[in-house]
Order: C-alpha cells, then sequence, then structure tokens
C-alpha cells in the first residue's frame, strides 16, 4: 500500500506485514488496521484487539465483515473507485491484445459499479456499441441496459461484478455450466471482477472440450491457490492485478486516510507527492497501438505463466523448496512491476485519433 507513512506516519509507530500473514497477535495491541484484499478480517482477527479504525485500499469488500465490524463499533472504510481507471485500462490492453478491431465490436458489461461504469463510458464515449447487464440499474440510468441474454450475446464480454451470495441476484457463479455453454464459440469472456462469479471448473470442462471460447482472467476461484490447468487453457492470465497502478494505489490510501480524519477529528497529514516522474512519450498509429506502447498485459501474462512453469518444472527460487502456486501468485502481485496509468503519457498519435487518445486519459 502506497504512501501510508506519508498519510499516517505522524500519528505513531507503523508495522508493516504479509497480508495472508497478519494474525491475532498482530493486531492486539493495534489502534488502526489498513488492508487490501489478502486479509481476511473478522471476529477470529480482532476479538479482543483495540483495532477502532479498519481501512481496505480495495473497491470489493467481501473480505471484511462489516456486520461484525459495526456490532464492535469498528469504524470501516474502503475505496470504491480508487483503481477504477486502471481497471479500464487493464481491458483496454487486453482487447488491443487479442481483438485489435474492439471499435468495431459489440462489448457487454456485466456488473455496472465503479468499475464497469467507467468501463461503460469510456467506450461509448469512443463510439462502441455496448450493452450492460446490471438488476440494480434502471434504462433511465444506464441507456444500453439490457436482459443478461442479451449481453450474453455481445462479440466481448467484460465481467466486473463484485461477488455476492445473497439477496434477489447473487453473482456467485453468475457464470455456470449452463451459461457457459451457450456462449459463442467467438466470444471474448474478460473477469477483472471476482474470481468466483465464474464457475473455474465448468470454464476448465469447457475449454478442454476443444472449445475456441477465448478467455483472459485476471481473478480465480480459490485465490491465490488457482489452478494451474486452466492457466494453461486460457488466453491471457494475471494475479489479479488489474487495478495495480502506482496512482490507483496512491488514491486508494488518500481516501482511507480522508475518511479516517474526518471520522477521527484529528490534524491530517501534509500529503506527500508520490515521487512523480516525468511524463514518458508512446507513439502509435491507432488506439490499440498506444493502449500497449503504455501498458501491455501481456508482459504480466508471460510472467505468470513463467512463474508457474518454473514451479511445475521444480526449479528452485534462491535456494529455497519449490514454492507453491499459492506463494508464487502471491509474489507476482507483492513484487509487481510500477505501473502507471494512461494520464503519465504523452500520445504521438495521427491528428485523426488525437481526440480519442485524450478520452482514454493520454496527455
Amino acid at each position: 500500500m502506497l504512501m501510508v507513512d506519508e498519510f499516517f506516519g505522524h500519528l505513531g509507530s507503523i508495522t508493516y506485514l504479509p497480508g495472508r500473514r497478519i494474525s491475532a497477535a498482530d493486531v492486539a495491541d493495534a489502534d488502526m488496521l489498513l488492508v487490501r484484499s489478502v486479509t481476511r478480517v473478522d471476529r477470529e482477527l480482532l476479538k479482543g484487539s483495540s483495532v477502532a479504525f479498519v481501512g481496505s485500499a480495495t473497491i470489493g469488500t467481501d473480505h471484511v465483515d462489516q456486520v461484525y465490524l459495526d456490532q464492535r463499533g469498528i469504524r470501516f472504510a474502503h475505496a470504491p473507485g480508487c483503481n477504477a481507471n486502471a481497471v479500464v485500462q487493464y481491458d483496454l490492453s487486453v482487447l488491443s491484445n487479442l481483438q485489435p478491431d474492439w471499435q468495431q465490436c459489440t462489448l457487454g458489461i456485466v456488473g455496472c459499479g465503479n468499475v464497469g461504469s467507467r468501463v461503460y463510458r469510456t467506450l461509448k464515449s469512443l463510439g462502441v456499441k455496448c450493452r450492460v447487464y446490471d438488476p440494480f440499474l434502471s434504462a433511465e440510468q444506464i441507456p444500453d441496459s439490457m436482459d443478461f441474454q442479451s449481453v450474453l450475446a455481445a462479440d466481448i464480454i467484460c465481467v466486473h461484478t463484485p461477488l455476492t451470495t445473497e439477496g434477489p441476484f447473487p453473482t456467485k457463479y453468475l457464470f455456470n455450466a449452463e451459461v457457459l455453454a451457450g456462449l459463442s464459440e467467438n466470444t471474448l469472456l474478460i473477469n477483472a471482477g471476482r474470481g468466483a462469479v465464474i464457475d473455474n471448473g465448468a470454464l476448465l470442462q469447457r475449454l478442454k472440450s476443444g472449445s475456441k471460447l477465448r478467455v483472459a482472467l485476471d481473478v480465480w476461484e480459490s485465490e491465490p491457490n488457482i489452478n494451474p490447468e486452466l492457466l494453461e487453457r486460457v488466453l491471457l492470465a494475471t494475479p489479479h492485478i488489474a487495478g495495480y497502478s502506482r496512482e490507483g494505489k496512491i488514491r486508494g490510501t488518500e481516501m482511507l486516510a480522508e475518511d479516517y480524519y474526518q471520522w477521527s477529528g484529528k490534524a491530517t497529514a501534509k500529503k506527500g507527492q508520490g515521487a512523480e516522474s516525468t511524463a514518458q512519450v508512446v507513439q502509435g498509429e491507432n488506439l490499440s497501438q498506444i493502449v500497449l506502447a503504455a501498458y501491455d498485459v501481456a508482459d504480466d501474462d508471460r510472467r505468470m505463466r513463467e512463474a508457474i512453469s518454473n514451479l511445475s518444472s521444480g526449479k528452485r527460487s534462491a535456494g529455497r523448496q519449490p514454492d507453491s502456486v499459492a506463494e508464487v501468485f502471491d509474489r507476482l502481485r507483492r513484487d509487481y512491476p510500477q505501473r502507471h496509468e494512461f494520464t503519465h503519457f504523452s500520445a504521438e498519435v495521427p491528428s485523426s485519433i488525437s481526440d480519442q487518445a485524450r478520452l482514454l486519459g493520454f496527455i
């Protein structure tokens, strides 16, 4: 989590711990707990602790037992939308890799919250035909709202729903075996929402059957214990890093800080600048070229496949015993290289697409 010292350091001492290894003993005397999505925050972790504020620098909240926090009177804050731009740019990089003519395709969006709505607005501004399924939104709110089956008939489907198991429209296994079987062979399916929205076992069976369904997964069922066989059969595989831009991480920490200082009434720390560097120049003849020049998701895919391949072949890392798939997955996230959003780049493009480049955030 970037900029924690800058926003919270003047309040007291800060201890940094691996997210999956935070224990009840670690937080027993803590006043504040800041996490990301890999840390399960519940009674088991917080019982008997002095934690009064929990902040999660994430859009999703399914890793946090908010009912328990409310019962304990613990303030909870998260960061909806903090990395939405980064996830949109992840989607665009996938499209630019696997569907270079994406501007001429019909794109379906399943889930139109903080991220899905940003995807929708971005694509609509570029003239892309969209179909949206979100049963919680009306046609007045989203003019391109349609039923689920109509969205499934789109050329490309981007999944951006939270993971829910209750209520009138639960999303767990929304893409079950029956839904997956009904998708056209030419469909491109992208999931950068939550892994279990797609039944990974059913997806693997469809791909093993010889289906030409094209799939890009950033999120996986049972993370970090993902299925290596499924990884081998999807076209692009990444370790839940769609939102991992530098700008998004800073924005997430800042949102938690704003909530904390408003709630606590304490003096706000002076905001750091994040050591931003000079904008880089990218060039291209079309939007796909400049998208990939700024961020090519294929690099993330290559790193993940190489890491899992090394594990399968029994190669040791730094003299250790071979890692588990879960350890490799988490290490890829922890050591993810710095990635900037499009606003960091100046695009040199033909005048015919200069306005579209600016719409994507390029300067």
